[in-house]
């Protein structure tokens, strides 16, 4: 399903650059650069939300994988926090903002709290510190150019049709993730058409033919079932669904049947 969007982690504008000629041919719509995960592993690497400290090294990777991406190529976004650590996002954000727009990076997504790479883990990351909405819809009433989409906190459609009152757009992480089965209506509600997949069901079946053809390749079924056990989150029969993915399909030579 398109639009379809890549994200990339790094922080060597040549490795970026590089990254970037490598994909860019394969049918992405969009390649984003991770300046948002506060992990200790991505912070080792000198990526992610740690790069928000050096807005300078930050705007060399964009040049680069704008330059790699050209004209016609798909467009370069940016991924961000409010800020990290002893940052004062009211004055640092707006600051790093402009750096992007100078940077011709016009589509950022925010969310909408801080990093604190010293002492929180990524899982606390995600609830600490307090979301800062309006942070987010300032940015958006400073840089009205821009496309500013927000991120962190939204549990429902409702609540995402609520913020594009304020902001370009909104992005679902552990919601989508958790419950899947709410973008089953994401079509009729913001889109006003009928979703491709009715059910569920509809979208596992749907799912098929690509699991063949990867099982087809050598790749074990583990890798592609991984992410389905939410799929019937909330659903009777669900820790059922669950228990029979996580015993069998690791198993040697397990297939579709294991799934349907």
């Amino acid at each position: 399903e398109y639009p379809l969007a890549l994200q990339l982690g790094g922080s060597n504008p040549q490795e970026l650059f590089e990254a970037t000629c490598r994909v860019k041919h394969l049918g992405f719509d969009e390649i984003n650069l991770n300046l948002g995960c506060p992990s200790d592993r991505v912070q080792a690497g000198c990526f992610g939300a740690a790069m928000m400290a050096n807005p300078n090294l930050v705007s060399e990777c964009f040049q680069a994988m704008l330059n790699a991406a050209g004209t016609n190529g798909p467009k370069i976004t940016a991924k961000i926090r409010l800020g990290i650590d002893d940052q004062n996002p009211e004055d640092t954000l707006p600051e790093f903002i402009n750096m992007l727009n100078s940077s011709n990076i016009k589509h950022v997504i925010i969310h909408a709290r801080k990093a604190i790479l010293g002492g929180l883990s990524p899982k606390q990351n995600r609830d600490i510190p307090r979301l800062n909405y309006e942070l987010v819809y300032l940015m958006k009433t400073q840089f009205p150019e821009m496309e500013i989409v927000l991120n962190g906190g939204l549990t429902s459609l409702g609540q995402c049709l609520e913020q594009l009152t304020r902001v370009d757009g909104v992005m679902v992480g552990r919601a989508a993730y958790q419950t899947p089965q709410i973008l089953l209506s994401v079509d009729r509600q913001f889109f006003k058409s009928e979703p491709p997949n009715q059910t569920a069901y509809d979208a596992l079946l749907a799912y098929r033919p690509y699991v063949e053809s990867i099982l087809a390749e050598g790749f074990p079924l583990k890798h592609l079932t991984r992410h389905l056990v939410g799929l019937y989150h909330q659903v009777p029969g669900a820790r059922q669904y669950r228990r029979i993915l996580s015993e069998r399909a690791h198993l040697p030579n397990a297939d579709w049947a294991v799934v349907e």
